[in-house]
């Protein structure tokens, strides 16, 4: 008997070697999920949202650099996906989506929950397409996964209801041809590069994650140019860890000595990065620009060289053409600043810091110096999860804590929605984060607003006993919107979180709920935190006020910080 359309699908995903498909059970996916039920190797994981599904897809896909899928069905259910796909699509990692539609007959009718998928998702989407004949199957398949695998982005495949069951008239499996090509510039363009850099005095590289899979050579090169090296977010799991010449993260996450390493280069080196915050990039050096993408080349800062091509490839054959430097001046000045700030955030990072020498101010200020600082939490977390963690983190203040206490050593890895920025995404990335690797320690550092946008899917946690470890910074605000605010010389409006005792939630869901209330406890709580079997939330009454102070904060930044506190303050006679 030939199979159906539901049966190539779900054969081709095992033949691709897909673990997990992430959704929520509909009308329309019923042959496709029941396909799944009879296949050894493909597991369905119910959500209770497909936004949280579509998220669990895409950490699969950027952890495993293969291909993530999730579901969603009829209209709502497909709409429901739309976040994490975005996720996915600004992250640039392939996902695949397979999202159910009104019978074929009724398409185009205005039919109970239909929503036409292909212009939904045109934006989000490098390949859209809905099945009208189960004899466009395999083919149609084919084109999706090539698509999302070749160019890094999500590929939407409707399959209406009627169809999922009808059996194409040419029975054979889907065949991939997903092979990557490795590419470098010509030889001239790497002699332009060679000429600036080599006349170049003092070179800074910033380094992205498309430069993860060249670490040697990267090494290589900041030792030959005696370069310090400063690393976007996403590429601190690859570099941060016994790097001689890393000097952390610049933008608002950021610290000094970053922002002076680029500030004071007279060549800027950058592989395999996209960072996008223009007004972070140095003033009147040259540029000299290493990426797959030529689209990316200029788009951020004026390049004098710009050079298409993998990054590995590239600095191999552009290695030898290079003359080493022996004046390691700007090197050793920026390594001394870094290491000046990261002593002064270790003391931060002391639980006792806050009576030695801000008690009093603070306790006028906000009448909370009891509370737990929350670069204080980070550092514990830091020193109790595995050297082989995996960490997602919520958009906003807890990544911001991750990215300055938490050190990518080992086989640490680190993934977030530091594209997209969306919230809510680090308990579901977590989710799919355990379940591509159930033996190693999966940590997510959740905002109280994210974690509460999406808790429902605490439940999924516990239904498929996911030992992941939930480090919620409990402020009770959107810290990052408050910060903001503040900075603009406003005061805090509408940030603030009337929330539950999230611990107890999580006890009554089902899984170890810890909650922290008393600086006195924290290192002994993160410990049982990490050490008890399952899943566990550990919610953690964070400072509210506590600030990040960028890398190279301004004089507009501070007044705008002062006049906001004097306005929070002073009761309001408006109105």
């Amino acid at each position: 008997m030939a199979r159906t359309v539901a049966r190539v699908i779900v054969d081709a995903l095992q033949e691709l070697g897909v673990q997990h498909v992430f959704g929520v059970v509909g009308d329309a996916l019923n042959p496709l999920t029941d396909a799944i039920r009879t296949t050894d190797g493909v597991d369905w994981i119910g959500c209770r949202h497909e936004e949280a599904a579509a998220f669990a897809a895409g950490a699969q896909s950027q952890l495993s650099g293969t291909l993530g899928v999730c579901m969603g069905t009829v209209g709502p259910g497909s709409v429901h996906l739309l976040n994490g796909l975005y996720d996915a699509a600004k992250s640039r990692t392939p996902v695949l989506a397979i999202c159910g539609q009104v019978p074929l007959a009724e398409v185009g009718s205005d039919y109970f929950q239909e929503v036409d998928n292909d212009l939904l998702f045109r934006d989000v989407a490098v390949y859209r397409a809905t099945v009208t004949s189960p004899d466009q199957m395999p083919r149609m398949l084919e084109s999706a996964v090539r698509a999302a695998v070749s160019q890094g982005g999500v590929a939407v495949l409707t399959v209406p209801g009627d169809l999922g069951d009808q059996e194409p008239s040419e029975d054979r499996a889907a065949r991939f041809a997903l092979d990557r090509p490795v590419t470098r510039p010509d030889d001239p363009a790497l002699a332009r590069a060679a000429e600036l850099l080599d006349a170049a005095d003092r070179v800074t590289l910033l380094v992205g994650r498309g430069a993860r899979d060249a670490r040697d050579e990267v090494l290589r090169t900041a030792g030959t140019l005696a370069a310090p090296m400063v690393l976007t977010l996403k590429a601190k799991e690859g570099f941060e860890g016994d790097n001689e010449f890393q000097v952390g993260q610049t933008g608002l996450i950021g610290n000094p000595a970053a922002a002076h390493a680029l500030d004071s280069g007279d060549v800027l080196l950058m592989l395999g990065t996209d960072f996008p915050y223009r007004d972070w990039y140095p003033k009147g050096c040259k540029v000299v620009q290493i990426d797959t993408r030529e689209e990316h080349l200029g788009r951020r800062i004026p390049v004098d060289v710009g050079l298409t091509g993998d990054v590995g490839a590239t600095l191999r054959a552009l290695l030898p053409l290079l003359d080493t430097v022996s004046d390691r001046s700007h090197l050793d000045d920026a390594r001394e600043r870094f290491a000046h700030w990261q002593e002064g955030q270790r003391r931060l990072a002391d639980p006792g810091h806050e009576h030695r020498w801000t008690g009093r101010l603070r306790a006028v200020l906000d009448n909370r110096d009891h509370e737990i600082r929350p670069e204080a939490l980070a550092a514990a977390v830091d020193t109790h999860a595995a050297e082989d963690a995996v960490f997602t983190s919520d958009t906003g203040m807890a990544t911001v804590w991750l990215s300055r206490f938490v050190g990518m050593r080992g086989s640490r890895r680190l993934i977030g929605s530091y594209n997209l920025g969306s919230m809510a995404n680090a308990m579901p990335q977590a989710l799919g984060a355990q379940l591509w690797a159930p033996d190693r320690q999966i940590v997510a550092f959740c905002g109280d607003g994210g974690l509460s946008m999406l808790l429902g899917d605490l439940m999924t946690i516990k239904t498929y006993r996911l030992p992941v470890k939930l480090v919620v910074f409990d402020n009770r605000r959107l810290g990052m919107v408050k910060l903001e605010q503040e900075q603009a010389g406003l005061p805090e409006f509408g940030t603030e979180l009337d929330n539950p005792d999230f611990a107890a939630v999580a006890t009554a869901l089902g899984l170890t709920g810890i909650r922290v209330t008393d600086p006195a406890d924290l290192d002994a709580s993160v410990r049982r935190a990490f050490d008890t079997p399952g899943p566990v939330l550990l919610d953690v009454l964070t400072n509210p006020q506590e600030v990040a102070v960028p890398g190279k904060p301004t004089v507009s930044q501070g007044w705008g910080f002062a006049i906001a506190k004097v306005k929070e303050i002073l009761p309001s006679h408006e109105g």
